[in-house]
Formats: C-alpha cells, sequence, structure tokens
C-alpha cells in the first residue's frame, strides 16, 4: 500500500526527527509511490532524500522538476520547495525506507555478518549452505546482499558497495519477501552500523568475524576506537551473535556483547561451541573436524586459503544457530565459491600461480600472503595491487609495509581511483616501499600481463589483490567497465601456456 506524504509526516514527528515545512493540504494528501536519494530515479510522486557523499544541491531541484512531490533534508535549498527540514537526514531516511517497504525485513530471517576482513567470503558461505537448505525443502533460493553479488528474488547484479543505502536495503528485503524467499544474508559494514543503513533491522543471527585497523579517513571514522565501536553495535541489532573467539580485542568484544543478547563462540579452543581441529590439506581441499553442541563431523572446503577456515567456522556457527541440518551445512560447505575471493589460476607447466583476491586491508594481506607461503613453498611472490580514491588513505602505508615483508616484486596499479588522481595515490604507495623491488604500471592489465609473462621472474604466486572479480572501475564519479582479474588472468595465462613472452613485446 502507499502513505501519503502527510503520514510520512506525522510519522517522522513521532520519532523526533521534528519535521518544519509549509505544506498545502493538497501536497500534503499525496500518495507517495517512490522513494530515492538519486535524482535520476525520480519519477511522478517521488519522495526524494537530500543526502549522499557526493549530493549537490542543484540534484534536489532536478528531482522536483521531474516529479518530486516534496525533498527532506538537513539544509533548506534554494529553488527546492516544497522541502521537509529535519534534525537528522541518515535517520529521516531509514524510518521512511522501513515505512515505505512496510517494514519488509521483519517478514525475513536475517543474518548479518561484520568484519574487518571475511565478510564477502562467509556471506557466500553461509548462501551456499542454506542454499542447499532451501533445495531440499523445495523454498526458494536465499537472498543476499553483499560486496560480490546482490540477488533478492527479483533484481541481480555485481555489487558496488559492502551495505547499500536504507532505501535500497529495504527494497531488496520487500523483493525478497514478495518473492517467497525465507531468509536474506546481509553483509554489513561499520559505516552501514554508524550511519543507520540497516537501522530498524533486526538479525535472527549476526557475526562478528574479526578486527582490525582500516576505514580510518575524513569520510569513514575519525579513528580506531570510531571504527571498533561501531562494529560493537551489531551486538545491539541481532538476537544471536557468533564470535570469532582468535579475534584481536577478543576479550572487550565479549565484554561489550555479554549480557545484551546471546552470544556463540567459534574458533580452535576446546571450550569454543563451535570447535575446529585437525585442519589439513586433502589435494587442493582444506579438511577440518568440527565440532558443534548439536553434532561433530569432518568438513572439506573447496576454496584455497588456510584462512577460509575461519569463515568457514563463521558460516558453520550461524548455521547452528538457524537450525540448518547437519547434512546440509557439509555439503553447502563443500560446494561454496565466492568469485574473487582466493581464486587460483595455474599455468600448464606450474611455474606460474595466479591468485586473485578481494583482500585490500592490512589484515587480509597478512592472511592472504602468509597463505600463499605456505601452500607454495619456494616461489616467488609478486603482489599487484592499488589503493582506492578518497578513502582509508592509511592503506597507502600499511599495504606496501605489509606486502613488502612477504614479497619479491611488487607492481603498484589502479584500484578504484575516484576523484582522486591515480598518480597521486600510486606515488603515496610507492614511498612507502623500502625493502623490496617495485614497479609502478598504471593499466592494470597490463600490470598483470608482466607478472605472468616475464619469465625471468622464475617460479612465482602472482597475487591480484583488491578488485576481486568485479567487472568496473572507479573513476571521477562512474563506475566505468573494466575486465576483472580473473579475466586478465586466464587471458594471460593462456598467452603464457601458448609460449608468448613479455619480452615478445619488446
Amino acid at each position: 500500500m502507499y502513505y501519503r506524504l502527510s503520514e510520512y509526516l506525522e510519522m517522522l514527528r513521532k520519532n523526533s526527527l521534528d519535521p518544519v515545512c509549509d505544506l498545502s493540504d493538497e501536497i500534503s494528501s499525496v500518495e507517495i509511490m517512490n522513494l530515492t536519494c538519486d535524482s535520476r530515479e525520480v519519477t511522478p510522486q517521488t519522495l526524494f532524500i537530500c543526502k549522499g557523499a557526493n549530493f549537490q544541491p542543484r540534484y534536489a531541484v532536478q528531482a522536483l522538476s521531474s516529479g518530486t512531490v516534496a525533498c527532506i533534508g538537513e539544509s533548506r535549498i534554494d529553488g527546492a520547495e516544497p522541502f521537509i527540514l529535519v534534525n537528522n537526514v541518515r535517520h529521516a531516511m531509514a524510518l521512511t525506507a522501513r515505512m515505505f517497504f512496510e517494514d519488509a525485513p521483519s517478514e525475513l530471517i536475517m543474518a548479518g555478518i561484520t568484519g574487518t576482513k571475511g565478510k564477502s567470503t562467509t556471506s557466500h558461505f553461509l548462501n551456499s549452505i542454506l542454499n542447499r537448505w532451501m533445495e531440499e525443502t523445495s523454498r526458494p533460493e536465499t537472498a543476499i546482499v553483499s560486496t560480490i553479488l546482490t540477488y533478492d528474488g527479483k533484481e541481480k547484479f555485481e555489487s558496488h558497495l559492502t551495505t547499500p543505502e536504507p532505501i535500497d536495503v529495504y527494497r531488496h528485503c520487500r523483493n525478497a519477501a514478495d518473492s517467497g524467499i525465507s531468509h536474506m544474508v546481509l553483509e554489513v559494514s561499520s559505516q552501514a552500523l554508524k550511519y543507520e543503513r540497516v537501522e530498524g533491522i533486526r538479525f535472527s543471527v549476526g557475526c562478528f568475524l574479526n578486527i582490525g585497523i582500516d576505514h580510518i579517513s575524513p569520510v569513514e571514522h575519525s579513528d580506531f576506537e570510531d571504527y571498533f565501536s561501531s562494529k560493537l553495535r551489531i551486538f545491539d541489532v541481532s538476537d544471536c551473535v557468533c564470535v570469532n573467539s582468535e579475534s584481536d580485542h577478543f576479550d572487550r568484544i565479549m565484554e561489550y556483547g555479554t549480557g545484551r543478547t546471546r552470544i556463540v563462540t567459534f574458533g580452535s579452543r576446546p571450550e569454543d561451541d563451535i570447535y575446529c581441529s585437525c585442519i589439513h590439506k586433502e589435494g587442493h581441499s582444506t579438511a577440518f573436524h568440527v565440532r558443534t553442541p548439536d553434532y561433530e563431523t569432518d568438513f572439506s572446503l573447496s576454496m584455497p586459503g588456510i584462512f577460509n577456515v575461519s569463515n568457514a567456522l563463521a558460516s558453520i556457527a550461524m548455521a547452528y544457530v538457524l537450525g540448518v541440518p547437519e547434512q546440509c551445512v557439509v555439503s553447502g560447505l563443500a560446494e561454496a565459491h565466492a568469485p574473487g575471493r582466493n581464486e587460483v589460476f595455474s599455468s600448464r607447466d606450474g611455474e606460474v600461480i595466479g591468485i586473485v583476491n578481494y583482500a585490500h586491508n592490512q589484515l587480509s594481506y597478512e592472511a592472504t600472503f602468509t597463505s600463499a607461503q605456505f601452500e607454495y613453498p619456494g616461489k616467488k611472490l609478486v603482489a599487484i595491487f592499488g589503493a582506492a580514491g578518497g578513502r582509508a588513505e592509511m592503506r597507502r602505508r600499511d599495504l606496501p609495509v605489509t606486502a613488502e615483508k612477504y614479497c619479491d616484486l611488487i607492481l603498484v596499479t589502479e584500484d578504484d581511483p575516484g576523484i582522486e588522481p591515480l598518480q597521486k595515490i600510486s606515488s603515496e604507495i610507492a614511498a612507502n616501499i623500502s625493502k623490496c623491488p617495485f614497479e609502478i604500471i598504471d593499466d592494470r592489465g597490463e600490470a598483470i600481463k608482466r607478472a605472468i609473462l616475464d619469465r625471468s621472474l622464475g617460479p612465482r604466486v602472482v597475487i591480484a589483490m583488491g578488485k576481486g572479480d568485479s567487472t568496473y572501475m572507479a573513476r571521477g564519479f562512474d563506475f566505468v567497465d573494466y575486465p576483472s582479474d580473473t579475466e586478465f588472468m586466464n587471458r594471460y595465462l593462456k598467452e603464457y601456456d601458448e609460449g608468448a613472452s613479455i619480452s615478445d613485446d619488446r
């Protein structure tokens, strides 16, 4: 059903958002049939939210000329009337979205996952487990909103944000509920928790994977304390939270969560609720033994990377809380795959191993490099990475400092520069490399080509970091089509196998 603008105003008043406006009875009685904060998505009878990192006043004027009934924001805009002034536009957007989409999350069993690294992989592990359960019980496929993929029963596309704005989150929940879907897996970023992107959503199960230093910048978190405290809010919005007992600051995590909600721990301590032991390699798979309060059994994980066992345990813990049968957990996890997350490729002669990994912070770099050293002893490590523009600027120091501890060659390249000059980002990264040979190669595809086809490098593991399986590059204010690291790996390994060499081009 659609609500009148006057009903939204009443809701905002009841929630102490103090809306100030001068609306005629005619405008107040208009039914709102669309809700957006993107002026390009305005249709007749739209309620427009003046919010966004790149919001400009002209967007509100444009929205009103395209069919908007009224705008909502924290500051009045010349030429943008009717205008509803509120004291907190983020809160107003979340509550308005909740009302417009008729509290759709309450019709779903929601699983929310937060952590510095592993959110996407864990989301897809849990999604695979739930889908096996859905298949066995003849129910629709599980919905997921992750950094890799969004699927809600009606829409399916490659994602650009970890957790989108509330309007999008609630829309996906409505689509899922209307499609007969029972469960949704949602990646929950620190900014989603801090800036109310998941306001009004109650998770049947949440997960706190780990915590490391990341996302510290003027537009994200002011310091580590702000970042950490934002992550901890997952306990305030979940009926149960699964916690990694091997996370840094575990005692503080438990101190915050205890008494707020039910907690299930997972890890390698015998006292953990979900206890893992006997981790070992079996061919290209990783095998391990798990004991839960309901069952004890062996698991096999086809995705490479010893560090993925922790992500698997997180998904097992959440599946336990959700009541998923043992056989669905085992088989679902055995089939689980997260595109662009530690995908491994190899030349026919085995001399070149290619790894595509979304790793983009210090914690995930450490895990990726130590795992590569363990799994491919004797091979040189070649790292290919950059840093995103306009955020988490400390990565330009932390990533190269971490990489040069393990690598024999670093190729600095493009990784979503946005509106910031690529050359500036690359030079700041390079300034923090002091012990390892490095090159700056602006074109990401050329960097991967160089690492694979240069036979003088010898036996090596080429690790492309930060982009994963994404098929776009953020340049300026746009997302432009760009081949994925997976595509580049396949293309140049094929050339390598056919006998091509980087010297052929010289």
